[in-house]
């Protein structure tokens, strides 16, 4: 077990937390979430010790091992992959290092046998002997091949180093297990493994990620994070939601009533504190007036941006037709063939891990390229707003916000322009702005506005949950699954895709395609060579907005 007691954590006079309480016991995982800025990461560090409380203290169960998910990709380079894994338990690995130099000496005296004896015990009871292959086997889980495994870390590129440190929190079944952002890099596999690992895992786990469907398949319980407290739920992340906005729902309702009894009363008392034969019963008023007391309702830190894509136009039967399209990229053929036919109710996810073909069809298709063979055609009705992966040339320039987003509008009125900035979390004085100047999250959010206020009935989304908070990225998809139109996008967020797509086309290696009209978890449910295939890489940049 793990707690907080009467934490306090101030950077100069702001408190990020203040007398915070709260256990977290074995056998259940928590999902810490929080809006941006909220403090997630930095109580992490407050658990694991790296950061110390201004007041208050962190309490371990003595004997318990904590370990920790490291963000520094660089710190182990000079070491082999299998040895970075086994340092996760430092005890074990400092009793193997010990040991190999106890042994390795030429005139080993009876002292040094002495010692050797102890830490061979030491080392049996730890398990040491299966310490290899069982880093080993956390490795082949989230898809290092052994071919890696005695390489130095220096030699890896930043993927497989991610997960050798995520192995290297997992090694030896600590008792507290502390993760940040743990798919940020992972594939498909790796994180469907890591989910039946933490599943299985029969410790404490506490977890920050933006990954609403990895929460909800590996929580008990949710660690809410609002205004420097921390609210405790049992349950998802999904039920977490559900039951946080009954609660509102239900204080707003109650709140409504006793404005409603208070009006009442106010009333009588004000009619007949002068009548004699009523002021018996307005002083009784007078005293229930008294007892009633509002619930307070403090707004959360949390903005929900207002994402409502309202096309001008409705739109007809004839959508979209691509026909024998193909496209090479610096010698690659990145599109080999691709047809389709896009129908009139359709929300294609676009899969798979061939993430450069995937751009390139949304570029061409959004006509910023042309094809090298084949072609495509859009309906006489449809109208097109694209948002790309790349956004750095849209913000290329001197322009404030209110000014760049009036360039897309139809009607030129500042007003009107300033309502859709409104709806996406830039109040009256953000407008001015210089877009140039804005974070990766505030651009998105932008974009967006600017997709809102084009009011096209066909939308192309390349990555739109790339530096969004868990928020943002809430009523994104909220607001395609109630668009009225039809998109075509790719996203690496699980829920995002299976709650807004009606039809997965996955782009293979090859630059051919698979077509099936299927919710995405069907799609993989249906066919294990689509799961092997599909690679997702998480975003390490979702905290930027």
């Amino acid at each position: 077990m793990i707690s907080a007691n009467n934490v306090t954590y101030r950077v100069g006079k702001k408190a990020l937390f203040e007398e915070v309480n709260i256990k977290f016991t074995e056998g259940n995982c928590y999902g810490l979430i929080g809006a941006n800025g909220a403090g997630k990461s930095t109580f992490l560090k407050i658990l694991s010790g790296a950061l110390d409380t201004t007041n208050g203290d962190i309490v371990i169960t003595p004997g318990q091992r904590l370990s920790v998910l490291e963000q520094d990709h660089f710190k182990y380079d000079a070491n082999v992959v299998l040895d970075t894994v086994m340092m996760g338990n430092a005890r074990l690995y400092e009793i193997m290092k010990e040991k190999d130099a106890i042994y390795a000496k030429e005139d080993f005296s009876e002292e040094d046998g002495i010692r050797a004896s102890e830490l061979e015990a030491e080392f049996a009871e730890m398990d040491g002997w299966e310490a290899e292959s069982n880093a080993a086997m956390l490795l082949n889980g989230l898809g290092i091949d052994t071919e890696y495994h005695y390489a130095t870390m220096a030699d890896l590129d930043g993927s497989i180093k991610v997960k050798v440190l995520l192995a290297k929190a997992l090694f030896g079944n600590p008792d507290i297990l502390l993760l940040d952002e743990p798919t940020n890099h992972l594939d498909l596999d790796a994180i469907a493994w890591l989910e039946d690992f933490l599943i299985d895992f029969d410790n404490t786990v506490i977890v920050v990620s933006h990954d609403r469907y990895f929460l909800n398949k590996v929580c008990t319980h949710i660690a809410d994070i609002d205004y420097g407290k921390i609210q405790l739920y049992a349950g998802n992340y999904d039920f977490w939601y559900e039951s946080s906005q009954l609660m509102i729902r239900q204080m707003k309702e109650a709140n409504k009533k006793k404005e409603e009894q208070i009006k009442e009363l106010q009333e009588f008392i004000s009619r007949f504190s002068a009548n004699a034969s009523k002021s018996k019963q307005a002083t009784s008023r007078k005293r229930a007036l008294e007892k009633i007391q509002l619930d307070d309702m403090r707004p959360s830190s949390r903005k929900y941006p207002y994402i409502d894509f309202r096309p001008e136009r409705e739109i007809g039967n004839e959508v979209l037709v691509v026909e024998h399209l193909s496209k090479t990229i610096n010698g690659e053929k990145v599109l080999n063939d691709v047809s389709f036919i896009m129908g009139h109710d359709d929300k294609i996810a676009f899969v798979g891990g061939q993430e450069l073909a995937k751009t390139t069809l949304f570029q061409i298709l959004a006509g910023e390229l042309e094809p090298d063979e084949g072609s495509f055609k859009w309906g006489v009705t449809t109208s097109q707003a694209y948002f790309p992966k790349d956004n750095t040339a849209e913000f290329n320039n001197d322009m404030t916000i209110t000014e760049w987003l009036t360039g897309y509008s139809p009607v030129k009125d500042v007003t009107y322009v300033r309502g859709y900035l409104g709806r996406m979390l830039f109040p009256g004085e953000d407008g001015v702005k210089k877009v140039k100047i804005l974070s990766g999250g505030e651009k998105v959010r932008c974009l967006l506005s600017k997709m809102m206020i084009q009011q096209a009935n066909c939308l192309i989304f390349d990555e739109p949950t790339n530096h969004l908070d868990m928020e943002s990225i809430t009523a994104l998809n909220n607001g395609l699954i109630k668009f009225s139109g039809v998109a075509l996008f790719s996203c690496h967020d699980h829920q995002f895709v299976q709650t807004s797509a009606n039809r997965i086309i996955e782009i293979l290696p090859d630059g051919s395609i698979i077509d099936k009209i299927t919710t995405y978890d069907d799609y993989l449910a249906n066919d294990e060579m689509a799961r092997k295939r599909t690679v997702f890489t998480a975003n390490a940049e979702d905290d930027e907005n």
